[in-house]
């Protein structure tokens, strides 16, 4: 099976531990079995919810209590998914200018100046994004599908 490049496999249940159901995604990690109501949780939800009983700790307790690989954790904040607490002596690095951050993968500055080139690029070459009005190409191929010929 290919996997997708830059996709992360959260190892999320398929099935129910207890009963073998199947179970459905409800939001935040978490998966209920639609047979017995169990719940299930990915690597994502399990973290979380150490995190939520445990709020400061450190990656590596995480990882120790929950299972869930410390490369997955790091990734997950670099996903945004978690923060860095304010207090903590660890740090992750803007990968562009190499300032502290707390989240992510490039700071504020970093963040805005990439989004800002990326618009203007898309003004340069003329291609309108967004939710506005396209502008109507008539030669285009489909267009007598939006048009009542008489």
């Amino acid at each position: 099976m290919k996997r997708l490049v830059g996709m992360q496999e959260l190892n999320r249940p398929v099935t129910c531990s207890l009963c073998e159901g199947v179970v459905v995604f409800k939001g935040l990690g978490q998966f209920k079995c639609e047979e017995c109501g169990n719940f299930e949780y990915d690597d994502y939800g399990k973290a979380r919810e150490f995190i939520e009983k445990m709020p400061g700790a450190n990656v590596y307790q995480i990882a120790e209590a929950t299972g869930v690989s410390r490369k997955a954790i790091n990734n997950m904040i670099k996903d945004g998914r978690f923060e860095i607490t304010r207090d903590s002596k660890s740090f992750l690095v803007c990968e562009v200018c190499g300032v502290n951050i707390r989240s992510g993968r490039a700071c504020q500055n970093c963040e805005a100046a990439y989004h800002k080139a990326y618009e203007e690029d898309l003004r340069r070459t003329n291609i309108k994004g967004g939710f506005g009005k396209a502008e109507r190409n008539e030669d285009a191929e489909g267009h007598k599908r939006f048009r009542r010929e008489v």
